[in-house]
């Protein structure tokens, strides 16, 4: 879940010192060059490679904080939690799990690092269509905050489950208020006949079936419209009517819905997009489920960590073509996935100083992979960039290490939290060794 719309930018690129002032984490030093807060990135790729994932705990920390507060201020009574999906990686996690964030997981092995990370079960949230048996006895045995459940098929497995294991889940139905939320077709999921969760005129016959199953105890609604959401809230404000409406229908018929999970999605900013504000975002929560007495939840990911992350890469040659110039970079697809997939514009900026003040010319930044979609920028506004120079790809620390792989067995990018002054490696690039290790060769192929 991780793009933009796709349809081309009809204003100018922001340009490089307008990138850069619209990020607070980073600076440029007139003699180390791009810091990310107080450490020179030049610094991180000389004594941890490129590329590299390099995180900014200050951010994240500032983000959680700023979505927690708008939250209260709208005097809401609310949880927040964290999209693994957006960076499962342990250090993020446990850092937003001490900022009071829990979880929401679509898999079993996100639930196994929100454990690892410590968060407790009765802060996890299990979301997700295709969740299989052995996923959902885990989150029995673990006795997780909830399950969304997305089907009355899913509904009936659970109840089976849970009756053979003895327990009682607490689950919540969502429902797809049919609402469009306006951003990238791949990431739209609160329309009618999506994949997740139950139409709307379905949900209430459902809620009723639901509370009538063994081993199961309905707790309330979830909705999730889409990802990347910059078109204002007045989507969510809809969603969040209908929601509303439905839950005063349930409770007229006798049923209990003490919980609503108002999903995530909120936008951010990766080029000169205006999203809503956290705020906004909760007068459109208040506004439709603020007077029933709720216990809310909400599932950021992007929206927290998006703007705490860049890809860390260095220039492998600067090849000249007969009108285009091709910047080629040691990161590739494999590792940033989200513009060859969506299309996706993110911001480029230079590490040196120098280069940072020097003329700009267009340039198509790309990667080594053997695919014309491994393309980071075309017709970018970028200064002289020959080989050894290093680049900051902007606004990427969610969908960005979670989706990527070891496509042109390319090992897997190291990741840095950075605090201050101070720096850590959070996973160790891999090497070629463990890139390796899986595989088998049987002995009747040797043969």
């Amino acid at each position: 879940m991780a793009s933009t719309p796709a349809s081309a930018p009809t204003t100018p690129d922001p340009s490089p010192a307008e990138l850069l002032a619209a990020r607070p984490m980073l600076r440029m030093d007139p003699s180390a060059g791009l810091c990310i807060e107080d450490v020179p990135l030049a610094r991180l790729a000389d004594a941890v490679g490129s590329p590299a994932w390099v995180y900014s705990a200050s951010t994240l920390r500032r983000r959680a904080r700023a979505l927690t507060g708008a939250l209260e201020g709208a005097a809401l009574r609310a949880k927040v939690h964290f999209a693994v999906k957006a960076n499962p990686n342990l250090a993020v996690l446990a850092l937003l799990a001490a900022e009071g964030l829990g979880a929401d997981i679509v898999s079993e092995g996100e639930l196994r690092q929100a454990r690892a990370a410590g968060i407790p079960a009765s802060h996890i949230v299990f979301s997700g269509v295709g969740k299989t048996e052995r996923e959902l006895r885990l989150a029995i045995a673990e006795d997780i905050s909830q399950v969304n459940l997305e089907s009355a098929e899913e509904a009936e497995m659970l109840s089976a489950l849970a009756v053979s294991l003895g327990r009682t889940m607490r689950v919540a139905l969502r429902v797809n208020p049919d609402v469009d939320a306006k951003t990238h077709a791949k990431i739209t999921t609160g329309t009618s006949e999506n994949k997740f969760g139950v139409d709307f005129p379905l949900a209430p016959a459902l809620y009723a079936r639901i509370a009538a199953l063994p081993g199961l105890e309905p707790v309330g609604l979830a909705v999730h419209i889409g990802s990347q959401i910059t078109q204002g809230v007045g989507a969510y404000t809809a969603a969040y009517r209908r929601l509303g409406e439905l839950v005063v229908a349930l409770r007229g018929q006798g049923l209990p819905v003490p919980r609503v999970d108002c999903g995530g999605g909120l936008g951010i900013s990766y080029r000169d997009e205006a999203p809503a504000s956290p705020e906004a975002l909760a007068g459109a929560i208040q506004s439709g489920l603020g007077n029933l007495g709720l216990e809310l939840m909400l599932e950021p990911g992007r929206w927290i960590c998006g703007p705490a992350g860049i890809l860390l890469a260095r220039v492998v040659i600067q090849k000249q073509g007969t009108a285009r110039r091709f910047v080629v970079i040691d990161a590739a697809m494999n590792d940033l996935l989200r513009p060859a997939m969506y299309d996706s514009w993110h911001g480029i900026l230079p590490v040196s100083p120098h280069s940072f003040a020097a003329p700009l010319a267009p340039a198509d930044v790309v990667g080594p992979v053997c695919e014309s979609s491994d393309t980071f920028a075309q017709g970018r506004a970028l200064p002289d960039l020959p080989a050894g120079e290093l680049v900051a790809i902007l606004d990427a620390g969610a969908y960005g290490a979670s989706m990527s792989s070891t496509y042109n067995a390319r090992p897997l990018a190291a990741e840095v939290l950075v605090q201050g002054g101070e720096w850590s490696v959070i996973r160790a690039r891999q090497g070629y060794e463990a890139l390796l290790a899986g595989s088998r060769i049987p002995d009747w192929v040797r043969a």
